[in-house]
């Protein structure tokens, strides 16, 4: 779809962030969206600013672990305007801590809103494509499904789980060459979804220095939508974490997992806290989380630049490595 004026487009995890993001990326465009999360007041503002940028939007509470809710969701689509185009799984969540000192129901319902909400999300909305013969579904994964995260188990399990179930999709589609079936991998983005997860390891969660913009995420969904891919990265760790876990895992792992270990080790003392798992956020619905901004960090444009060096630097130090054991194995 390179013109996506009166294009019917569905996205959950609509209310904040990155799917706040999209739905004015999508608004600007022309397209009638489609407005999903649990807080109706949130997305009643939502739909309002959509309204002011000139395109038509409905919102329609939904919590995505719910799978008679996401079919509501769909039919409500269909029905103010005539089929869905594009659906979006954006909602998601985590826990951050030790995997045991969390209670089981916040890692249960990270399983549900990350993966099972992806599924719910298919399974409602490709029955729709396939009477339409045309559709793009977008799930937003993250790059937690490339690369395993310390303190973050559950949410690494549907991470892994998603990217193996758009992956799956996309192969009983393949005789269906107008229905897309697109997986977006994010780095670090500055949303407000760190205080929206649970936080169980008492100390303070920090995005670091390489942080994106959600309208990064929300440009590559409008970009897929006219041009497909199967996998995209957004941000280059994604892309590194991809290369390097592929390449040299065991290695990546004990890096990683060392880094977020002194990482936390650092970090200052924090109450624990549910987050938004539980039950919706009260805070004020907004795109940004407000981490580029205190720590001055630099422009996406700038820090893809400085990655690709840095990228192609760590590429040839993996490969360089495998090669030497591989001679001392022979």
């Amino acid at each position: 779809m390179q013109d996506l004026r009166a294009s019917s487009v569905v996205i959950t995890g609509a209310s904040s962030g990155i799917g706040r993001a999209a739905a004015l990326a999508f608004a600007r465009r022309g397209a009638f969206v489609t407005l999903a999360a649990r807080r109706a007041d949130a997305l009643d503002d939502l739909a309002w600013e959509c309204r002011g940028l000139g395109a038509k939007a409905l919102a329609v509470p939904t919590d995505a672990t719910d799978p008679e809710a996401v079919f509501r969701l769909a039919e409500a689509a269909q029905a103010a305007f005539g089929g869905i185009d594009v659906w979006i799984n954006n909602a998601g969540s985590g826990v951050f801590g030790p995997y045991q000192d969390a209670p089981l129901d916040l890692h249960r319902r990270t399983v549900e809103l990350n993966l099972l909400g992806g599924m719910y999300g298919a399974y409602a909305v490709l029955p729709i494509f396939l009477r339409q013969g045309h559709g793009t579904l977008i799930t937003n994964i993250s790059l937690g499904g490339w690369a395993p995260a310390p303190f973050a188990a559950a949410y690494t399990a549907s991470k892994f789980g998603l990217r193996g179930f758009t992956a799956s999709l996309r192969q009983e589609l393949r005789r269906h060459p107008r229905i897309h079936v697109c997986s977006v991998f994010p780095a670090m983005i500055d949303t407000p979804g760190l205080e929206h997860g649970a936080n169980v390891s008492d100390r303070q969660i920090d995005t670091g220095p390489l942080v994106y913009a959600p309208e990064d995420v929300a440009e590559t969904f409008v970009r897929l939508t006219r041009h497909p891919r199967d996998e995209v990265a957004v941000g280059w760790p994604a892309r590194l974490a991809q290369i390097a876990f592929s390449l040299a895992p065991g290695p990546t792992e004990h890096i990683m997992g060392a880094a977020i270990t002194r990482a936390l080790n650092r970090a200052e003392p924090a109450e624990r806290n549910d987050g938004a798992l539980r039950a919706p956020s009260k805070d004020t619905p907004r795109v940004s989380g407000g981490w580029r901004e205190r720590k001055g960090a630099s422009s996406a444009r700038h820090l893809s630049r400085t990655g690709g060096v840095l990228l192609g630097g760590a590429a040839l130090l993996v490969l360089t490595s495998l090669a030497v054991r591989s001679s001392r194995r022979t």
